[in-house]
C-alpha cells in the first residue's frame, strides 16, 4: 500500500512539474523580442531550460502537453490565435520545429551539465540544433526543396539562438539546482 501511495504522489509531482512546464512554455511562445530580420520568441531558450530543469522524461512530457494542447486548439502556440488553432495550425510551416522542441528537450535533459562551460554550450548547441533540423526538413517536404528553405527557416534565427546558447550555458549550473526537486 504504501509503496503504490508513494509512486502515485511521484506520478502526480512529476504531472504538475509536466503542466507547470507547458504553460511555461506557452508563455514563451507569447513573448516576442524584436530581433532583425525576424521577432525571436523565447520558446527554443524555456525548451532547453526545461531539459536542464526537469530532466529528459518529464522535460519531453511538458513539451508533449504543449504540443497536445495545441493540437487540441487551445491557443498556445507563436501565432494562434491569429493564424489559427488546432492541428490546422500544428501541420503548418512551423510543425518540424514544435516536434523537434520533443527530443531537443529530451536531449539536453539527458546529458550531463556538471562540465566546463565549452562543454555545456556546445551540448546546448546540439540540442538547439536538432529543432532547426526537424524543422528544416519539414519545412522543405511542405513548400519545396527549390525553395530558399535555410533562408526562411534557419538563417534569421541563428544570432538570437546564439544568444540563448551563450546565456543558458552561463546559468545552466544554477538552474540545476532545481532538478533536485523533481
Amino acid at each position: 500500500m504504501y509503496l503504490t501511495k508513494t509512486y502515485s504522489q511521484k506520478v502526480i509531482k512529476y504531472l504538475f512539474y509536466a503542466l507547470l512546464g507547458s504553460i511555461l512554455l506557452t508563455i514563451s511562445a507569447k513573448i516576442r523580442i524584436p530581433f532583425y530580420p525576424v521577432p525571436m520568441t523565447m520558446q527554443t531558450f524555456v525548451v532547453m531550460f526545461l531539459g536542464i530543469t526537469l530532466g529528459s522524461r518529464v522535460g519531453a512530457i511538458a513539451v508533449i502537453f504543449y504540443l497536445l494542447e495545441g493540437i487540441l486548439g487551445l491557443p498556445v502556440f507563436s501565432n494562434s490565435p491569429e493564424k489559427g488553432i488546432g492541428i490546422v495550425y500544428f501541420t503548418g510551416p512551423t510543425m518540424g520545429y514544435l516536434i523537434g522542441f520533443i527530443f531537443s528537450v529530451y536531449l539536453i535533459g539527458y546529458f550531463n551539465l556538471n562540465k566546463s562551460f565549452v562543454e555545456i554550450f556546445f551540448k546546448l548547441v546540439l540540442s538547439v540544433s536538432i529543432i532547426y533540423l526537424i524543422g528544416f526538413i519539414w519545412l522543405g517536404i511542405l513548400i519545396g526543396w527549390n525553395k530558399p528553405i535555410f533562408d526562411l527557416g534557419v538563417k534569421p534565427f541563428l544570432l538570437a539562438e546564439l544568444f540563448k546558447v551563450l546565456l543558458l550555458a552561463f546559468l545552466t549550473k544554477y538552474f540545476l539546482k532545481f532538478r533536485k526537486f523533481i
